[in-house]
């Protein structure tokens, strides 16, 4: 089976060009395995979670949010930072769906774990799949800049399937979790997906 395993290259020199409001820019001297040296510049990320939240009818909790760097208009589901060093996965999770979507959720397992962009970022996602959803109890949430505009609605699984494959739908989070989610119903089913707080060497946590 193929495994993807950590490793990290020495590095002579780091550098930090840019620090922003939430991420920065990293530039390190990485020594190659010919024993050359070369630059690499890439984003540094606090992290990730997203919720695939899927109602009693097979339905998916979708977002419509602006989203500037790319110039669109995007369907999501609900996503956040892990704003908090060492936040537990799960809390972020259920804090972002109930403060995207008012809603809550009783089962909640890890869908799928992924790097978002490796190549320039060392973001890591967490997915989680969260069923028997029912609207969350208190005030709603008040939301501020691009989520004052936002749309919410719940889609069947399948019409999102065509529309990523359609060329539709670009948000990675919602792509990813689709098909990882019909991939999951097309196997074993949702209940052999791990643990809502199963280990994630990424992004370390306490329970």
């Amino acid at each position: 089976m193929l495994k993807d395993t950590p490793e990290e290259w020495r590095v002579t020199a780091t550098a930090t060009p840019f620090t922003g409001k939430k991420t920065s820019v990293a530039t390190d001297e990485v020594v190659m395995p010919d024993g050359t040296t070369a630059t690499r510049d890439y984003q540094v990320h606090p992290g990730s979670v997203a919720v695939l939240a899927l109602d009693e009818e097979g339905r998916v909790l979708v977002l419509r949010q602006y989203r500037h760097p790319v110039r669109h208009k995007l369907w999501e589901i609900p996503a956040g930072l892990l704003d908090i060093p060492g936040e537990n996965p799960l809390h972020a999770a259920q804090r972002e769906l109930y403060e995207e979507a008012h809603v809550k959720a009783e089962d909640w397992r890890v869908l799928i774990d992924v790097f978002t962009s490796p190549g320039g970022s060392d973001e890591a996602v967490r997915v989680f799949l969260a069923r028997n959803v029912s609207e969350a109890d208190g005030e709603r949430f008040d939301v501020s800049e691009e989520e004052a505009d936002m749309e919410v609605a719940r889609v069947p699984l399948a019409d999102l399937v065509r529309g990523a494959l359609a060329g539709e739908l670009h948000n990675a989070c919602l792509i990813i979790g689709v098909l990882a989610l019909q991939a999951a119903l097309d196997g074993e089913g949702p209940e052999a997906l791990r643990a809502a707080e199963a280990p994630w060497p990424a992004r370390p946590f306490t329970v």
